[in-house]
């Protein structure tokens, strides 16, 4: 898998079939990450429900074009608040998570997607299947936060 970023040689096959998330190695977490972008989008929360959407408006770290953090293994010097999703906060942050996460998913024992990479084979088919925030973002830099509601998407994309 050239185009993927994440290094998922030597996984076991279907191992997220087979394996609960609180087992899985770092590098079997790490695999699970769809590359759709949509967690590095800031998040609107309605105060009375609870409800969460998901803006156009993305963290200063995302790269519009791969739909990957820029700066992953340093975010947390650039973006403190960014969150470290893993398997002891996954239940704390799935009501933020997309739908179509595989971490969410997962967690509420739903399969992934066929265009997921560890099914297709290649990290492009989250963006084929138009799942994924790329060349629709704008950086938060460019919204004032009280602009924000006018970029709400739909979700699932």
């Amino acid at each position: 898998m050239t185009d993927d970023p994440i290094d998922r040689s030597g996984l076991a096959p279907r191992f997220w079939e087979k394996k609960p998330l609180a087992k899985m190695t770092p590098a079997e977490w790490e695999a699970l990450c769809d590359g759709c972008g949509k967690c590095c989008l800031n998040k609107l929360e309605d105060e009375e429900t609870g409800e969460v959407a998901l803006t156009r408006v993305a963290c200063r770290l995302l790269d519009d074009a791969t739909c990957r953090c820029a700066q992953y293994p340093i975010r947390h010097q650039f973006v403190p608040e960014c969150i470290t999703l893993d398997p002891k906060t996954i239940q704390d942050n799935m009501y933020w998570l997309p739908q179509t996460c595989a971490y969410r998913l997962l967690a509420e024992g739903r399969p992934l997607y066929d265009w997921h990479p560890l099914i297709s084979g290649t990290a492009e088919s989250v963006h084929r299947a138009g799942v994924s925030v790329r060349g629709m973002t704008y950086s938060e830099f460019e919204v004032a936060d009280e602009d924000w509601e006018d970029h709400i998407i739909e979700e699932p994309l």
